[in-house]
């Protein structure tokens, strides 16, 4: 198991290394995580819905998803309210001090993926949540220590370094502990290190001398890997602009964010600028302006509005630029939100940007699959790329009604089933500059990624070439795998793991 001094010491990173190395190894792995707050999700192959970061840990471990690997995954809604997800499937709303009364309910679905997964696999690597020494919420422990003893499972604590003060991080989180959680931790772990490894020898050896349990290795800081984020701070880093870019893109940063990895691909090419914003001003260049997905559509919709940003986005539509909505934003670019019973709020309907053609109605039923579809139209934003395949995938609680003719999207399977052709999604408006859909990921087939661009680009009157080569996900977790044997005793970390005497 992995845990850490505190949230994004990058445990999770750590767990795909992990479930990488040992898959290189010839063994069938598979991550864990009992219990994970995030608004980024995913859909197995079931139409379960789990922790993005579970789904790309089974990546690693060269596995296909599945819900047991996150049995409880909590998405954070407005009013300080969380959905929990059980088993990928929707459970129950509660408030937040309220949620640690499931204690007792929720830990028998725990145990039994766990044990289900230790069943199907040789190794499963867990991974914990924040840091397991906060004292006032022993108690309610679901996924730290409770876990690592119920499993037996010895434990890597690691700490983050570059935010500093990561000797005492790890010396007080250890020391936190109780006596028989300790023996559990097996070894410490430093991760994001920059400099000269030799100036840190004298701070292990007080490490190891204080905590008496070795120092399984250095992992030092990278930015040449890249992989999906899981929490919505890892936004901070994307604020900067990229010299050189032909095409900016702005991406509305709203406070129940989902899913941003949607734009990753965006990101990736050198032609554009993608940044997040939460004021107006931030967004005067903008050639394509997103809403994401939310968990919370109504409370952002307002939020946007005291904000001006719908006023703004309003503004740049007419001004020529492009506007894209998924899921929640597509939601809130239609004419109304009607929540006749109040799955998200009391306020029966809001008025959306009216953007589009569309309107919503909420249901407490929540439609979670992976699709696979074509572009039917040859339109504006979508002139480029009619015909193209994609997948990707839909998790949302609402159903929206457009004119007839005006889907974009026709859907050919869904959650594994042939579907009809009748089966269709998005809405265009009639200039073809804004775009509603509820399919996640569609960014991510590089073919309809830059022929979307390229629309742009040709809208601002200049040729634009767009790199097709989407980022091969193998090579990356390879990366992460060679700098983790060469960062980590894996030696040590197979002995402590028993697999190797």
């Amino acid at each position: 198991m992995v845990q850490g001094t505190a949230s994004t010491v990058g445990k999770s990173v750590l767990v795909a290394a992990l479930c990488r190395v040992f898959h290189q190894d010839g063994f069938n792995v598979a991550p864990f995580k009992a219990q994970n707050m995030s608004n980024n999700s995913y859909v197995t192959p079931d139409g379960g819905e789990i922790g993005r970061a579970q789904a790309m840990q089974a990546d690693a471990a060269g596995v296909e998803s599945a819900v047991e690997m996150n049995p409880v995954l909590l998405k954070p809604e407005a009013d300080s309210r969380s959905q929990v997800v059980l088993l990928g499937r929707p459970y129950l709303s509660v408030p937040a001090r309220e949620y640690y009364k499931l204690r007792d309910e929720l830990w028998p679905a725990i145990t039994r993926s766990l044990d289900k997964l230790r069943a199907r696999h040789d190794i499963v690597v867990m991974e914990g949540a924040g840091s397991p020494a906060e004292v006032n919420l022993r108690y309610s422990d679901m996924v730290n220590m409770r876990v690592a003893g119920y499993a037996g499972a010895p434990v890597l604590l690691v700490g983050d370094i570059d935010r500093g003060g990561v000797f005492a991080s790890l010396l007080g989180t250890f020391w936190l502990l109780e006596p028989e959680e300790r023996k559990l931790i097996k070894g410490l772990v430093i991760n994001k290190f920059r400099g000269d490894r030799s100036l840190l020898e004298p701070g292990l050896e007080f490490l190891e001398k204080q905590a008496r349990v070795p120092v399984v290795g250095v992992i030092p800081y990278f930015q040449d890997i890249r992989l999906p984020e899981e929490d919505a701070v890892a936004l901070d880093k994307r604020q900067h602009g990229r010299r050189g870019a032909w095409i900016d893109v702005a991406v509305i940063r709203l406070p129940h964010i989902s899913n941003f990895d949607d734009f990753d691909p965006l990101s990736e090419q050198e032609r554009v600028n993608l940044h997040y914003v939460d004021v107006p001003e931030q967004m005067d260049d903008a050639d394509l302006v997103i809403l994401p997905g939310s968990k919370a559509t109504g409370a952002d919709l307002d939020w946007l509005v005291s904000k001006g940003l719908d006023k703004k986005i309003q503004q740049l539509h007419k001004q020529g630029a492009f506007i894209v909505g998924i899921c929640g934003g597509y939601q809130m670019l239609g004419k109304r939100i009607s929540d006749p019973q109040g799955v998200e709020s009391a306020s029966p309907e809001k008025t959306g940007l009216g953007l589009l053609p569309a309107t919503t109605v909420f249901s407490p039923y929540k439609e979670t699959h992976r699709v696979r579809g074509v572009v039917k139209v040859k339109k504006g934003l979508l002139k480029e790329v009619q015909g193209i395949s994609f997948q990707g995938y839909e998790i949302h609680m609402g159903e929206t009604d457009r004119p007839a003719g005006s889907a974009v999207f026709g859907i050919k399977e869904r959650s594994g089933q042939h579907c009809t052709g009748q089966a269709v999604d998005g809405c265009l408006s009639s200039d073809g500059r804004v775009l509603g859909t509820y399919i996640h990921g569609f960014f991510h087939n590089p073919e309809l990624c830059c022929g979307i661009l390229k629309s742009i680009a040709e809208a601002k009157g200049i040729s634009l070439d767009f790199n097709s080569e989407s980022t091969d996900r193998e090579i990356e977790f390879n990366k992460l795998a060679a700098l983790i044997r060469g960062s980590l005793d894996m030696d040590l970390v197979y002995k402590i793991s028993g697999l190797r005497g």
